[in-house]
């Protein structure tokens, strides 16, 4: 659903299958806590959102659509 939420609004970003890369894996746990996917990280720094699994309305709201 997520990966079609942001093809339907032209958004980029970065997919990285945590299942075959274990430090992106590490670094999803790191920011979010736990191993739920998607994890989806918005913005950098003190500005940075994240959101496990999909919420539409949460991504709407951060993305200003």
């Amino acid at each position: 659903m997520t990966k079609e939420f942001f093809k339907e609004h032209s958004i980029q970003y970065t997919e990285h299958d945590v299942s075959q890369d274990s430090e992106k894996a590490q670094e999803m746990v790191d920011l979010s806590g736990q191993m739920g996917v998607p994890v989806i990280s918005i913005g950098e720094g003190e500005e940075q959102s994240l959101i496990v699994g999909f919420d539409e309305a949460k991504l709407k709201e951060l993305l200003a659509l």
